[in-house]
């Protein structure tokens, strides 16, 4: 009884399969839905009936079940690259120029595909079943979402065929076509439930839910257009036949990707996709050139975080008309006060725009915007929109110039404009509760003392509630203030703690960086801790500077700067009048000093130790290196310290 009901289990299985790579890969279904569905349903009564019989990669095991935690991060085999782009026919013009002299051929052959606007996913398959899923991250460390991919119909669970290598790594975007995002937004609203805003955000949104059944009840699909780590040497030696084995195995590929020769082919197939673009059934962004040989694309190489064999050619920038309803102030870290464009909502270049940032009020005034205009506003791909210009026609009369503020729009305190910069600052400091969250975030993030999970939502909170005056404040809190925050329970408030626990062991640069200096960044904050080896002496160094800067036009005079070229700040890399007055200032501040003692007495240390060497004798001395881009066996920030030692200069 139990052999007939496995091998009515297999055969099914194999038929709903079957079904799905027909509507899903070769978008040709030899049967309608409801027969679908029939045996589908037959499937799970027999599942259910029999749970020993039961697979974790059985079509049925596409519905998602129990929320997973927190994601697992996932360090990709292989780099997930970006791509370098082109916006012009020029670009695509010199970008095949450069590979055919790169190559000595003319008329490369390149593979060419839509530029899908969804979501990056690397897909591991072992032994032809689905092991993972991952984001694409930074390119080097994703984020684990097989809970929510495995619930894609269009991702197959077990490849098709026998001849897949053991270890199969596909790349792909995972996006939502836009039928059937025009469909759940359609039942959404008959719900009275909140609607999905564009294609692109439903689909990354949808994917990076914990909870898998969020993402099940998505119209999610997937196309693949490369591969990552593979068990065998090549799966061909053209990446468009490798694209057919691909198809073949089960995985979905856009079925407008083409082959074509030289500037002239790809310039004309992106002219082509463009008269397409829109009555495709998903929303791009552009198209990809990549060249065809693989030998070719080895030869070819990377740059930095892309390869040099492929290209993204992006449409032109999308822009729409709408109303500058306000001008707002933002005001940052540094206290920069920036005028932010206030918009009526409008759908452009794929997202919701309401508001844009407008830089300064010089670049206010240059293209004379008021409130009230109708402006345009314009937006490419990834790029933060952006108001284009005011329609003269179109001004209403009672239009008014926006005033240059005066005050601080978070703490009253007044407004400030250094000669020579367009940057309008807030003078208050930390007293701005604006620029109190800016510090917060500073000094919590990644490049500085890196805090996990001491995100915005949280440092908003913080603020609003009074709860912190400084970044010395984060050590006093305990387990019932923070537990008591909104969002946050016992457990969430007992890691965080052990995070800020954890920070208070840091290295002297990343201090240097995490207090927000004007104008220190990190290679500054770097090379000051090189160079004098301890804060103490960082301090000191600066206080020497009062006689130079306690006098606002003391750097204008020759010999104020002559003698400022004597004092030991002056001799650090990277340091000069400007970074060291940025240096005097912060420390001369009463305010600041405290904070560093609070620091102290929290138990913040950071590494000291002797000053570095001007030069060290090496087989590297005198040459100068210069590390870009992501490496693979270690940081940049190791590798340079192993480059240092050898004797060169970083």
């Amino acid at each position: 009884m139990s052999e007939t009901v496995a091998t009515q289990i297999a055969r099914l299985r194999a038929e709903i399969r079957a079904h799905d790579y027909r509507y899903h890969v070769l978008d040709a279904p030899t049967i309608p839905d409801a027969e679908y569905d029939r045996l589908f349903h037959t499937l799970r009564k027999l599942e259910e009936e029999h749970p020993e019989l039961a697979s974790a990669d059985s079509p049925t095991q596409r519905v998602g079940a129990t929320p997973v935690g927190e994601f697992t991060e996932v360090r990709h085999a292989q780099p997930m690259l970006s791509l370098a782009n082109a916006f012009s026919t020029a670009d695509v013009q010199e970008f095949v120029a450069r590979i055919e002299q790169s190559l000595g051929h003319a008329d490369i052959e390149f593979s060419v595909e839509p530029k899908l606007d969804g979501l990056a996913i690397s897909l591991r398959y072992e032994l032809g079943r689905l092991v993972r899923a991952a984001t694409r991250g930074d390119g080097v460390t994703g984020e684990d979402v097989t809970h929510s991919v495995r619930t894609i119909k269009a991702v197959p669970l077990t490849l098709i065929g026998d001849d897949f290598p053991e270890v199969l790594e596909v790349r792909g975007e995972v996006y939502m076509p836009r039928a059937g995002f025009l469909a759940y937004n359609q039942r959404a609203r008959e719900r009275g439930d909140k609607e999905l805003v564009n294609p692109r955000n439903a689909a990354a949104g949808s994917v990076r839910q914990q909870d898998p059944r969020l993402a099940a009840a998505r119209p999610l699909a997937f196309f693949a257009y490369g591969w990552g780590e593979l068990s065998v040497p090549s799966l061909g030696d053209r990446h468009t036949a490798v694209l057919r084995r691909l198809r073949d195995w089960g995985l979905p590929v856009a079925p407008e990707a083409d082959r074509a020769q030289g500037a002239s082919g790809c310039l004309a197939y992106f002219d082509a996709i463009g008269q397409r673009r829109a009555s495709l059934p998903y929303d791009i962004d552009g198209v990809v050139y990549k060249v065809d040989r693989l030998d070719w694309q080895a030869e070819l190489g990377f740059v930095s975080r892309a390869p040099r064999w492929a290209i993204a050619h992006k449409f032109p920038a999308e822009e729409a008309l709408t109303t500058l309803l306000a001008i707002d102030l933002q005001v940052g870290r540094t206290g920069a006060v920036t005028p932010v464009a206030r918009l009526e909502p409008v759908f452009v270049g794929g997202v919701t725009v309401s508001n844009a940032t407008l830089h300064n009020f010089d670049e206010v005034a240059r293209k004379d915007l008021r409130v009230g205009d109708c402006v345009v506003v314009r937006r490419a791909g990834d790029v933060i929109p952006e108001v284009a210009r005011h329609v003269p026609e179109r001004r209403p009369a009672d239009a008014q110039p926006a005033p240059i503020p005066t005050q601080c729009p978070e703490c009253g305190s007044p407004l400030a404009r250094v000669d020579g910069e367009a940057v309008i600052r807030c003078t208050g400091g930390l007293v701005c509760p604006a620029q109190r969250k800016e510090a917060l975030r500073h000094y919590a993030s990644r490049r500085a003392i890196n805090i996990e999970g001491l995100g915005e939502k949280l440092v908003e909170q913080l603020v609003d509630a009074k709860l912190v005056d400084s970044i010395a404040d984060l050590y006093r809190l305990d387990l019932p203030v923070w537990a008591g925050l909104d969002r946050m329970g016992e457990r969430s408030a007992a890691r965080l703690l052990s995070e800020i626990d954890k920070s208070k062991s840091t290295t002297l640069e990343r201090f240097v960086f995490a207090l927000g200096i004007r104008d220190v960044g990190e290679s500054t904050a770097k090379a000051l801790a090189r160079h004098f080896g301890s804060l103490d002496k960082i301090i000191e160094a600066s206080e020497r500077l009062a006689p130079y800067f306690a006098d606002a036009q003391a750097l204008e005079r020759k010999e104020v700067r002559k003698a400022l070229n004597t004092e030991p700040i002056i001799a650090v890399p990277d340091i000069g009048p400007v970074v060291a007055q940025r240096m005097w200032s912060f420390f001369a501040d009463a305010r600041n000093r405290r904070i560093v003692d609070e620091l102290r007495a929290a138990g913040v240390r950071w590494d000291e130790h002797a000053p570095a060497q001007a030069t060290v004798d090496g087989p590297l001395s005198g040459q100068t290196v210069v590390l870009t881009g992501t490496l693979t066996s270690m940081t940049r920030e190791a590798a340079g310290a192993r480059l240092e030692a050898l004797g060169a200069k970083v």
